[in-house]
């Protein structure tokens, strides 16, 4: 990711992304055929095509393939499979992950900064942030997803105001407790990463921080360099 994002930040040619085919997605779930249940998760369906390249590939399969639209996207869906994990190593039902992923779509919570909207509105992802784009010098826009949407919650000025609104928001959504579960995710942005899991661990000292990562290069294609993101979820 390292190499990807310096030449995404001094490169004329902007990278483009596409989703798995079928294909891609039948080989895969051949390769699986020894587990009774797979639950494929993908990034909202109004984000990427892909969930409906998985889905395609699931029809030969039957009940066994379950492909699930997390309706959001980065760390937050990597935070539902950690979950889903949790109860499949304890022992669980197919009616009690259906009801967390539910849970989940409705109360798992994200908050992202990014350093311009261009790389959001170059790739169409920009949803209802397309009335920030163009007018943003020097100021960070505060965005989450909601229902698979990109949706604009603030403007600031500066990595530190924006982090006083991330934690303004964590601190108003989330109860401290074991069962707190975050993860921190950035494109390129260390420094930045490490600055909020200082935050994190002061505002929610008992919470878990499950996941600390670099986004890859397809989500860092349309959030660009510099983003950062919060993501949170209340489970056991």
């Amino acid at each position: 990711p390292a190499d990807f994002y310096t030449r995404l930040r001094s490169s004329a040619v902007v990278p483009t992304t596409s989703q798995p085919t079928p294909g891609d997605f039948h080989a895969a779930y051949q390769e699986l055929g020894e587990y009774e249940r797979v639950y494929s998760l993908h990034i909202a369906g109004t984000l990427s095509g892909t969930v409906e390249s998985a889905r395609a590939a699931a029809a030969e399969f039957g009940d066994r393939i379950r492909v699930v639209d997390t309706e959001t996207a980065s760390a937050a869906v990597a935070m539902l499979g950690l979950a889903i994990q949790r109860r499949l190593e304890r022992g669980t039902t197919d009616e009690e992950v259906e009801k967390l992923v539910r849970r989940h779509r409705r109360e798992s919570q994200l908050i992202f900064t990014l350093d311009t909207l261009d790389y959001l509105a170059r790739g169409g992802r920009i949803g209802r942030a397309a009335a920030w784009a163009g007018g943003l010098m020097r100021v960070k826009p505060i965005l989450t997803i909601r229902d698979g949407e990109v949706i604009p919650i603030k403007r600031v000025r500066g990595n530190q105001r924006a982090f006083q609104e991330f934690i303004a928001a964590f601190e108003s959504g989330s109860s401290d407790g074991p069962g707190l579960r975050v993860a921190i995710a950035d494109a390129d942005a260390p420094d930045r990463t490490e600055a909020l899991r200082e935050l994190v661990g002061r505002t929610r000292p008992q919470a878990d921080l499950e996941l600390v990562a670099t986004l890859g290069p397809v989500i860092g294609t349309h959030a660009g360099p510099g983003t950062v993101g919060l993501f949170w979820f209340a489970d056991e």
